[in-house]
């Protein structure tokens, strides 16, 4: 299966036969970037916010899902489990989605903001590749995101949520969260191809360039 990222927090995973997946599209006047132009079978939203919700950017859809529960759409798995708690002043809900593709794993994170205990892990199950914010603003900052990096065990880690040249939103840099995985520079690719047959042993640390 395929993942590219085009700005934000969002994502295309796509995989021949199978439903295709855009995460968090984003209005791009709020937002920064280019005007999303995208087709997709399904959209996931991780909360109601102009950078994550933003469902007319994407043609095409036959289903939008925006909390928890247990899906299955064109032989695409998906859970999703809600984190942030109740909807209080500083602290919105947010639900994260697990896609299992035949059985590779990809949890987008959205605007995770604490560290998962032992049993929400537990019940998100293996994980394979994890969409993690890492620039701080209403998701995980960089110090946290490396923490739960250690805590899901993935084999690969593609972070999103930080600041580029074009956002904007006040994010910290991508390098705060490379420093904080104890890293040196990592040369940004395309797209990820990910099989199972392909997934690293130890934890990697994968940077996508920006798709417009």
């Amino acid at each position: 299966m395929e993942i590219t990222w085009y700005g934000h927090s969002c994502f295309r995973l796509t995989e021949r036969g199978l439903a295709s997946v855009v995460t968090d599209p984003f209005d791009h006047e709020v937002v920064g970037y280019k005007a999303l132009k995208l087709k997709a079978n399904i959209i996931t939203v991780s909360h109601d916010a102009p950078g994550h919700s933003f469902s007319s950017a994407v043609k095409g859809y036959s289903h939008l899902l925006n909390g928890p529960g247990e899906y299955e759409i064109g032989e695409v798995f998906i859970t999703g489990a809600r984190t942030n708690g109740r909807k209080e002043e500083d602290q919105s809900r947010n639900t994260l989605y697990v896609f299992d593709y035949n059985g590779i794993t990809i949890a987008h994170l959205g605007d995770l903001r604490a560290v998962p205990t032992r049993s929400q892990v537990d019940a998100l199950g293996s994980v394979n590749v994890v969409l993690i914010p890492v620039g701080g603003g209403g998701g995980l900052s960089a110090a946290k995101a490396a923490e739960v990096v250690s805590v899901l065990e993935p084999n690969i880690v593609i972070p999103m949520h930080y600041a580029m040249p074009n956002g904007k939103l006040p994010l910290d840099p991508l390098e705060k969260f490379i420093k904080e995985m104890g890293l040196g520079t990592i040369e940004p690719e395309n797209m990820l191809k990910v099989t199972k047959g392909n997934l690293p042993e130890e934890t990697r640390v994968v940077v996508l360039n920006y798709q417009s």
